[in-house]
C-alpha cells in the first residue's frame, strides 16, 4: 500500500482528502504541527506528499525546498494560489506537479498515480552501493567484485531497505511493512527465514558478516572498516596493557637479596 502524506491546515479539506485517498487504497498520514512537518515527512517516508502553500508558521514553498533538498519523495502542490508565479516557483523548488483548488477528485487521483508511476520508473533505474556491494533492483541482482547473484523479490527488498538506511537499525516491524505492507497476519519466522536466505546468497559471492542482527531491535548493515577500526582500538589497548604489565628487567625482588 502506497503512502500519501497530506500537509494541509484546512481541517475540512484534510478530512475529505483522507476519505478520498483511503477509499482508493492509499495509506494516509497527516500532520497538524507545521513547525516540524519536514521532519515528520522524512520520518514517515511516504511515497508522495500533497502540499498546501498557505500554512501557519511557514510557507509551503519553504517546506517544498527543504523536502527536495533532503528527499526524492514525490511532491504535488495543492493550493488555492493560482498565479503563474506560484506554479513556476513550486516547480523550480522541486515539486512534481501543481494543482489549484477547487479540483476534481478524479483529476487529483490521476495526477497522484502519474507522479507515483514516474517515481517508480526512476527508482527502478537506481543502483544501490555500499561497501563494495552493488544492488541493481531492475535486474534483482547483487554484485560483489566479479561475482553476481540473483535475488528473490524479498531478498532484494530487504537488502534495498538496509542499504537505504546503511549503519542504522531497521526494526522488524518496519521491514515487515516494507515487504508485506503489514506487520499483522505474518508469521514472525517468515522474516527471519528471508533474512537468512539473503545472508546465504551474499555468502555465495564472498560477502560475509555484512548483515547484522541487533537482538530485540532489528537488522542493519555495517561498514567493515568500522569493525576493523574497533578491532584495531582493542588491539592497541591490549598491547598497552601488556606493556604496562610486562616485568621491568631493571627491577628485582627483595627475596633474592638484590636491590630494587
Amino acid at each position: 500500500m502506497q503512502k500519501v502524506f497530506i500537509v494541509e491546515d484546512d481541517k475540512q479539506i484534510r478530512d475529505e482528502l483522507v476519505i478520498l485517498l483511503s477509499r482508493n487504497k492509499y495509506e494516509v498520514i497527516t500532520s497538524t504541527d507545521f513547525r516540524t512537518v519536514v521532519e515528520d515527512v522524512l520520518v514517515a517516508v511516504p511515497d508522495i506528499v500533497l502540499l498546501d502553500l498557505n500554512l501557519p508558521y511557514v510557507d509551503g514553498h519553504v517546506i517544498c525546498r527543504e523536502l527536495r533538498d533532503r528527499s526524492d519523495v514525490g511532491i504535488i502542490v495543492v493550493t488555492s494560489r493560482n498565479s503563474d508565479l506560484d506554479e513556476l516557483m513550486s516547480m523550480n523548488l522541486g515539486a512534481d506537479d501543481f494543482i489549484t483548488k477547487p479540483y476534481s477528485p478524479q483529476i487529483l487521483l490521476a495526477r497522484i498515480a502519474s507522479v507515483l508511476r514516474r517515481s517508480d520508473k526512476v527508482a527502478s533505474t537506481l543502483l544501490f552501493s555500499y561497501e563494495g556491494l552493488e544492488l541493481d533492483p531492475a535486474k534483482s541482482q547483487v554484485t560483489y567484485g566479479e561475482q553476481s547473484a540473483e535475488l528473490t523479490k524479498n531478498e532484494m527488498r530487504i537488502l534495498q531497505v538496509l542499504m537505504q538506511h546503511a549503519e542504522n537499525i531497521v526494526s522488524r516491524e518496519e521491514m515487515q511493512n516494507e515487504l508485506w505492507q503489514s506487520d499483522q497476519f505474518i508469521d514472525d519466522n517468515t522474516l527471519t527465514v528471508n533474512v537468512n536466505r539473503l545472508r546465504s546468497t551474499l555468502a555465495r559471492i564472498g560477502v560475509k558478516d555484512y548483515l547484522h542482527t541487533k537482538r530485540g531491535l532489528g537488522y542493519y548493515i555495517k561498514s567493515a572498516q568500522a569493525d576493523e577500526s574497533a578491532d584495531g582500538d582493542l588491539v592497541g589497548i591490549k598491547d598497552r596493557l601488556s606493556e604496562n604489565l610486562a616485568p621491568n628487567p631493571n627491577c628485582h625482588s627483595r627475596e633474592g637479596g638484590n636491590p630494587l
